[in-house]
C-alpha cells in the first residue's frame, strides 16, 4: 500500500474529482438529456406519421371538457364546427417559418356543444422588420374547420406579453393558460394548428420534418465517454505505477554493482583532497 501513497498528492486527488465530477454528469446528465430529445423526437415522428392516414376526429371526442388537453394525440387531425372570436385575437412573435421570420394568429374557437379551443390560423409575414402586417380577419359566421391538435407550449422566461402600437396582443409562446389569462376566455390545455384551405386560414404552418436527429448518437457517446473517463485513470495511474516500479529497479541494480578500483589519482585525490 505504501507504493499507492502518491495518490494522496494533491494534483492526483484533484485528477480523482474532475474525472468523478465528469462520469457523474455524463450519466446523470448529459446521456439522459440527449436521450431524452430522442425518445420525445421519436415519439412526435410516430404522431405525425400516424395522423398521415388517420381519419379526422370531432375534437370533441379528443377535448371534451373546457379543462381537456390530449398530449397523447398531438398532430392527430381533428373537425370542429363553431365560431371564432376575433375581439379575443393574440399574435405569436418572433416565430421562423421556411427560415423566415412570422408572426403567428391566435384566434379563440368556440365549437357547437363543446369547448372553446384556441386556434393558429397560420402565420404571417413583418413588414419593416418586427411590424404587423395587414391580413385577413377571421370569419364572423359559423365555420367548420380542420386542424390538428398541438400541445400547448412552455413559457419563456423573462419574455412578458405586450401591446404592440397597433394594439394588438402580443405573446411569444403558444401557451393557452397564459392566453386565457390574458383574454378573459377560457381555453383547453392543447390548441389548434389550421391545416391548409381552412376559413379563417393564413400562410400554412408546415409539419416538421421526419427526422430522427443525432439525439441517440450523441447520447450514446456521453455514456461512453463516462466509461472511458475512469478506464483512462486507471491506465495513468498504471502507467505511473510502471514507471516507480522502473525507477526503483534501476536504483537497486545501480547500488548491488561492486565498488570500482579507484586509479593512483583518485586515491591521492580521496586521501589528500584535489588540489586547486
Amino acid at each position: 500500500m505504501r507504493r499507492l501513497t502518491f495518490l494522496l498528492r494533491p494534483q492526483w486527488v484533484a485528477l480523482f474529482i474532475v474525472v468523478a465530477a465528469f462520469a457523474y454528469l455524463c450519466f446523470t446528465v448529459l446521456a439522459p438529456w440527449q436521450l431524452g430529445k430522442n425518445t420525445k423526437t421519436s415519439r412526435e415522428n410516430n404522431q405525425i406519421s400516424h395522423s398521415l392516414q388517420a381519419d379526422p376526429v370531432p375534437v370533441t371526442s379528443v377535448l371534451p371538457q373546457q379543462d381537456s388537453a390530449a398530449p397523447d394525440s398531438q398532430w392527430q387531425r381533428v373537425t370542429a364546427t363553431g365560431h371564432y372570436l376575433p375581439k379575443s385575437e393574440v399574435l405569436v412573435r418572433l416565430r421562423v417559418v421556411d427560415g423566415e421570420p412570422a408572426f403567428e394568429v391566435l384566434t379563440p374557437f368556440a365549437v357547437d356543444g363543446g369547448p372553446v379551443v384556441l386556434v393558429d390560423r397560420g402565420y404571417i409575414r413583418p413588414v419593416d422588420g418586427n411590424k404587423v402586417p395587414e391580413f385577413a380577419a377571421a370569419p364572423t359566421t359559423p365555420v367548420t374547420i380542420t386542424a390538428r391538435l398541438r400541445d400547448a407550449e412552455a413559457l419563456i422566461p423573462d419574455k412578458q406579453p405586450f401591446r404592440g402600437d397597433d394594439g394588438a396582443q402580443q405573446v411569444y409562446s403558444i401557451n393557452p393558460g397564459q392566453i386565457a389569462s390574458l383574454t378573459g376566455v377560457s381555453l383547453t390545455g392543447s390548441y389548434l394548428q389550421l391545416v391548409a384551405g381552412q376559413p379563417g386560414g393564413l400562410g400554412e404552418i408546415p409539419l416538421p420534418h421526419l427526422d430522427a436527429g443525432p439525439f441517440l448518437s450523441y447520447g450514446i457517446q456521453w455514456i461512453a465517454f463516462g466509461i472511458v473517463a475512469p478506464l483512462g485513470l486507471g491506465y495513468f495511474i498504471y502507467a505511473e505505477l510502471q514507471q516507480r516500479r522502473r525507477e526503483r529497479a534501476a536504483a537497486q541494480a545501480k547500488s548491488d554493482e561492486p565498488p570500482r578500483e579507484l586509479t593512483p589519482e583518485e586515491k591521492i585525490a580521496d586521501r589528500y583532497g584535489k588540489r586547486r
